[in-house]
């Protein structure tokens, strides 16, 4: 059985609603694609200490099929970080079965954002702080 990743604490936790989701209760790949999108974004903005955009999604995978009333963790860790760009990992975990907790590995995806200034244009990553 699948675990919760231990240690890590995820960027986002939600529930799908009905809206979100076909009417065989099938949650859309587009609205967790946007989770994912916003997931990827929070280090990313931390790290940049400022506004990002997506540039690339350079994959996704969709594991298993997300339902209706699955609780999602979404953990999020930079694996790049270069001139103006980061690029983030993000894995999504579903809780079903409210009970006996079953744990599946629903979706994993690598995001690329760029860091932008106030008028939209890449900018330079600041160094970390000692």
């Amino acid at each position: 059985m699948t675990m919760l990743p231990e240690g890590k604490v995820p960027q986002l936790r939600v529930m799908p609603m009905p809206a979100d989701a076909n009417v065989h209760g099938d949650v859309f790949g587009g609205w967790i694609m946007a989770q994912v999108d916003i997931a990827g974004a929070l280090p990313a903005v931390r790290r940049s200490n400022g506004r990002v955009a997506t540039i690339a999604v350079n994959s996704f995978v969709f594991k298993q099929p997300v339902f209706v009333g699955d609780l999602l963790s979404f953990y999020a860790e930079i694996v790049r970080v270069g001139n103006t760009s980061i690029t983030v990992n993000v894995e999504v975990y579903a809780e079903r079965n409210r009970l006996q907790v079953e744990t599946v590995k629903v979706t994993e995806a690598t995001l690329t954002y760029v860091a932008t200034d106030e008028n939209r244009k890449p900018r330079q990553i600041p160094p970390l702080q000692e």
